[in-house]
């Protein structure tokens, strides 16, 4: 891992970490169809924020079952974990460096940070993480993953940071892939001047929420997906620019299409007859529902060719809105892209 830029791509691919944390009782998030949305954005649960350690932006992490609630917080906005030791001050640097770019972020992600000589068992979670990555080629053998981002409870270990700059376009990138997947929450409290840190100073000023935000949020906890659906168009109707609200509209409505849908009866239906637009638009939500973007995204892709009129436009809208949902810039959106165009020409 060196000098390579930090890219989005290079921030998705998570790692099964189960085992190393304990899920929450609900099994995921609240008011959310069953399987989850890993890959591509979940309705937030109704807590967040570590034991033990309150609402601040950058925590310390003084044993496994803070660790735990961490990566469960992750679930409604991203989190950074890195490890140093306390018997050597220097490996603190990094940690450091990250904790003030952290805090002018102003709540849109927050940072634990893990004494490994207090808590032995997340470093052999981190070991752990780092010997499946080499198992399948993803880091070279032997490699040190000390700080990892948590999205939605999945693991995304994170290059060496460098300096200040680094840790500025590492969590800049883990922002964009954290609004492209419709994860918008924010760290709870009020962080507009956390810690003392001038935002102007830092020359990035943050837009305050929406509070219709907190009302979508409150709408996806119980379920109510009509309810989030109405709070993010109050959003946009106030800031047509809004992206969180715009990735999270899309998460709202995909829920909503798929609440009630019998899965097992639907992909047995669209298996029976591939070309019915309707269930081959059903388990293509489904898919994406349950992180399954590329399945979903090539279902839709193989209905185009087999249909033609508007049987074919009706694939084709909402393969478009599925785009929608995932967010331009996702690579798996670049490469069906090209393969829609290459099926409709």
């Amino acid at each position: 891992m060196s000098d390579q830029p930090i890219n989005s791509a290079a921030l998705r691919g998570a790692v099964d970490l189960s085992g190393l944390s304990k899920r929450p009782a609900h099994g995921g998030a609240a008011g959310a169809p069953a399987g989850g949305a890993a890959g591509v954005g979940g309705a937030p649960p109704a807590s967040g924020g570590a034991s033990g350690s309150g609402s601040g932006l950058v925590v310390d992490v003084p044993d496994a079952q803070a660790f735990s609630d961490l990566v469960n917080a992750s679930m409604r906005f991203p989190v950074i974990i890195t490890l140093f030791a306390g018997s050597q001050p220097a490996s603190k640097a990094p940690a450091d460096e990250l904790a003030a770019v952290v805090r002018a972020q102003a709540g849109r992600v927050q940072l634990g940070v893990v004494d490994i000589d207090q808590v032995p068992e997340v470093a052999q979670a981190f070991q752990q993480l780092g010997q499946q990555l080499a198992q399948g080629g993803q880091l070279p053998a032997g490699s040190m993953v000390t700080t990892v981002a948590f999205l939605q409870g999945q693991p995304m270990p994170l290059p060496p940071l460098q300096d200040a700059a680094a840790a500025k376009q590492i969590i800049e990138e883990i922002l964009k892939v954290s609004v492209a997947n419709g994860l918008a929450g924010r760290v709870p409290g009020d962080h507009d001047a956390a810690d003392g840190v001038d935002d102007a100073a830092e020359g990035d000023e943050e837009e305050a929420p929406s509070p219709h935000h907190d009302a979508a949020y409150e709408a996806f906890e119980k379920g109510d997906f009509d309810g989030a659906i109405s709070a993010y168009d109050q959003a946009l109707a106030e800031n047509p620019n809004d992206l969180e609200a715009h990735y999270g509209r899309g998460q709202a409505v995909l829920y909503q299409r798929t609440q009630g849908l019998d899965a097992t009866e639907v992909r047995a239906g669209a298996a029976a007859n591939p070309s019915d637009v309707t269930l081959a638009t059903q388990v293509a939500d489904l898919d994406l529902v349950g992180g399954h973007v590329e399945d979903a995204f090539g279902r839709l892709i193989d209905t185009v060719k087999l249909t033609a009129g508007d049987e074919r436009t009706q694939a084709r809208e909402h393969l478009l809105g599925l785009f929608e949902i995932v967010g331009a810039s996702d690579e798996r959106v670049r490469k069906a892209r090209t393969a829609l165009m290459s099926a409709l020409y």
